[in-house]
């Protein structure tokens, strides 16, 4: 079990304007096989998979897999693990959606999307960090204000473990600039004006002029699923 002291903050000076590949490398040396990589399989995480994959061995990958995603991430996923030497954990809610309409109604996501996200997302992330030291995630501080104070490296009190933010001072353009370099796969929706992507029924394209997360959970005061500040 991990606790505030395995987090060095000495290291979001040293690696302050330096490429992720060497952030990654330490902790990956550091945390080994205590260290797990969350991907929703967008632009960033398929950036940081790329990357875990040319420092770590077999690095595992979770995604929180709610039943709900985009035909269109699914694909993409079969695509990522043919390609890459990663070991995949598709995380299940407990409750299956079935299941789920018929303790607390159809379409929960609808109606109360902060309890449908602590259903199918919030819960099972506890489950898969369990016994973890440190996770990555591809958070970038531009990406909305909540995430604006986002480190290379923190403390996570809600998790009780370190979290890696390895691009966390990294622009958009710097993220399509890199999928582009390394030809990397990528879905398709962000060609549609889907720049965050998350399950079907709680996101839609963003239209000119808005915020990059203002497709998700439009209609309500929500910016965040719960795994990360709100």
């Amino acid at each position: 079990m991990a606790d505030a002291l395995t987090l060095d903050p000495q290291w979001n000076r040293d690696f302050m304007g330096r490429d992720p590949l060497a952030l990654l490398d330490q902790v990956y040396r550091r945390y080994g096989p205590e260290v797990i990589l969350a991907s929703s399989f967008g632009a960033e995480d398929v950036v940081l998979i790329d990357m875990a994959c040319q420092v770590a061995a077999a690095p595992e990958v979770f995604c929180l897999d709610t039943g709900l995603l985009f035909p269109e991430t699914y694909a993409l996923i079969e695509r990522i693990v043919a390609r890459y030497p990663i070991r995949y954990r598709a995380v299940q809610p407990r409750l299956s959606l079935a299941q789920q309409a018929g303790e607390f109604g159809p379409e929960l996501w609808a109606r109360d999307p902060a309890a449908c996200c602590g259903l199918r997302k919030v819960e099972p992330v506890l489950r898969v960090l369990d016994g973890k030291r440190a996770w990555i995630t591809g958070i970038r501080r531009d990406q909305s204000p909540t995430r604006k104070n986002a480190q290379l490296m923190e403390w996570d009190e809600a998790h009780h473990l370190v979290k890696v933010n390895p691009l966390a001072y990294w622009s958009e353009e710097m993220v399509w600039e890199y999928i582009e370099r390394r030809g990397l796969e990528y879905n398709p929706l962000h060609d549609e004006n889907y720049p965050s992507i998350g399950c079907a029924p709680c996101t839609r394209a963003v239209q000119p002029g808005e915020p990059s997360r203002a497709g998700r959970w439009s209609g309500f005061d929500k910016t965040e699923c719960g795994l990360h500040a709100d």
